[in-house]
């Protein structure tokens, strides 16, 4: 645990940059690189949407590599041909991804993998809006007939260990009172390993995605059941 307070407290290190051209969307905490946008998917394809931040996105190694492809992968040597799309975008909060829901969400959704939470952490911002921001997500996936995966996040110690329990607590609420299938923390077996991160000690490297993919599969195995796209 001392070795993920430490990881966490270096992701409140990082402070937003200068400016940049206006055709380059700089992302901030987690995420300090160009944000990465997504192509919009077939919309008849069944799928799997998985949205989040950089974490999600794979800052710093190929989308191949990042966690969302590596699922596909293993559904696929499960029988299950279904795409998995990569809907991270870096340095996004849950506010910017209740903006961009209604789109991720669109078509035949079969699931939604939920982890974005991880920057409203490192701004320090107040947890019951980021408690009302991840319940528009999930309530609008609900609306859609969407399962949700819920994983949640450890924020930094230098907020305070209140802040930290009040943040623990919003994704606890939230699978309880959605009777979701939650997956505490994204990073749990990742987060302050250092052969699993790159060098800034934030982001997973490919074989760190790969962990994060095999701390997620038994729940994606296990939500998807018997389903399978034709």
């Amino acid at each position: 645990m001392q070795r993920v307070l430490l990881c966490l407290l270096a992701l409140a290190a990082i402070s937003c940059r200068g400016s940049e051209p206006s055709n380059v969307e700089r992302s901030t905490s987690v995420g300090s690189g160009v944000r990465q946008t997504t192509t919009p998917p077939s919309p008849t394809a069944p799928r799997i949407v998985a949205l989040g931040d950089s974490l999600t996105a794979g800052l710093g190694i190929s989308r191949e590599q990042a966690y969302p492809a590596v699922l596909q992968r293993k559904l696929k040597e499960n029988g299950r041909v279904i795409d998995v799309i990569n809907a991270g975008v870096s340095g996004d909060t849950s506010a910017d991804g209740l903006r961009r829901a209604n789109w991720a969400l669109e078509g035949d959704v079969r699931l939604l993998i939920l982890a974005l939470g991880a920057n409203d952490a490192l701004r320090g911002l107040p947890v019951a809006q980021m408690k009302d921001n991840l319940q528009g997500i999930i309530h609008r996936a609900r609306q859609r007939g969407i399962p949700v995966l819920l994983a949640g996040m450890e924020a930094p110690p230098n907020y305070g260990e209140q802040y930290a329990a009040e943040y623990r607590q919003v994704f606890q609420a939230l699978s309880r009172e959605n009777t979701l299938i939650f997956v505490p923390f994204l990073l749990q077996g990742v987060a302050g390993v250092a052969e699993l991160n790159q060098g800034d000690g934030i982001h997973p490297t490919s074989a760190g995605a790969e962990r994060i993919a095999d701390h997620l599969w038994p729940s994606v195995e296990k939500m998807m059941g018997s389903d399978r796209a034709k």
